[in-house]
């Protein structure tokens, strides 16, 4: 069955990983948000498709019958708009979505909705970690008012940073030790964090060990769809379709 793999997370690349290991006809999408995505093992394609039309087209050509959607939590447009062509085509699909992080004892986090809740939870004259990717920092230009922002990114740039407060330039995985460096060295009050779940929670960690307060936005609502919340489950699903 030729299955169309939407990638962009570590969920993603082990699905890879094992399409290519059991020889199944599958091919990566990757949006193409850093200079350096990494080698899948599957054939891969790069770049936005230029919109629900030229998906579809793509998807058409292709002559995919199973989508598998291992997006990035808040990748919310891509998802929704996979799942209507699927839908269309009467393709199999399904979701991946890992599990959101927990709180622990000690984090003080306070879960937000909107860059509104954010802007009235962090108060101004705030020295703030904001991770939640360089692709939305363009979002963030009411809440940098009267605040120092701090901002990661992968890949260096000559663009300058469009606020008070700097890039900063780091490649994953973000270790705990780095994350508390970090954040004593731009003397962060707060952090400004996605839910996103998965492997880099490691700021927040730092966060509650420093007694820094986070302001969590909260995931969007789940499509109505199947999902599953690992790579494990994912193939095992594909494995089903197959039989």
């Amino acid at each position: 069955m030729k299955t169309l793999l939407m990638a962009g997370t570590r969920e993603a690349r082990a699905i890879a990983d094992q399409l290519a290991a059991d020889g199944i006809d599958a091919v990566a999408s990757l949006a193409g948000v850093t200079d350096e995505p990494g080698l899948y093992p599957i054939q891969t394609r790069r770049g936005g498709f230029g919109g629900e039309e030229a998906q579809e087209r793509f998807v058409k050509m292709g002559k995919f019958e199973a989508v598998i959607d291992a997006t990035h939590p808040f990748a919310t447009q891509i998802s929704s708009r996979t799942l209507t062509i699927a839908r269309r085509l009467g393709l199999r699909h399904l979701r991946v979505l890992r599990p959101a992080w927990q709180a622990q004892d000690g984090d003080r986090w306070h879960n937000v909705t909107t860059q509104d809740d954010v802007d009235k939870l962090v108060p101004k004259g705030a020295r703030v970690f904001l991770a939640t990717g360089a692709q939305s920092i363009d979002e963030w230009s009411k809440f940098a008012e009267g605040r120092t922002l701090f901002c990661r990114r992968v890949d260096r740039t000559n663009d300058p940073f469009p606020y008070d407060g700097s890039w900063i330039i780091g490649q994953p995985p973000f270790v705990f030790a780095y994350e508390m460096r970090l954040l004593k060295t731009y003397a962060v009050d707060w952090v400004v964090a996605r839910n996103s779940g998965g492997p880099t929670r490691a700021k927040l960690d730092a966060a509650r060990a420093l007694g820094r307060p986070v302001a969590l936005l909260e995931r969007p609502a789940m499509l109505e769809c199947d999902h599953v919340q690992s790579a494990q489950e994912a193939l095992a699903w594909l494995t089903k379709q197959n039989a």
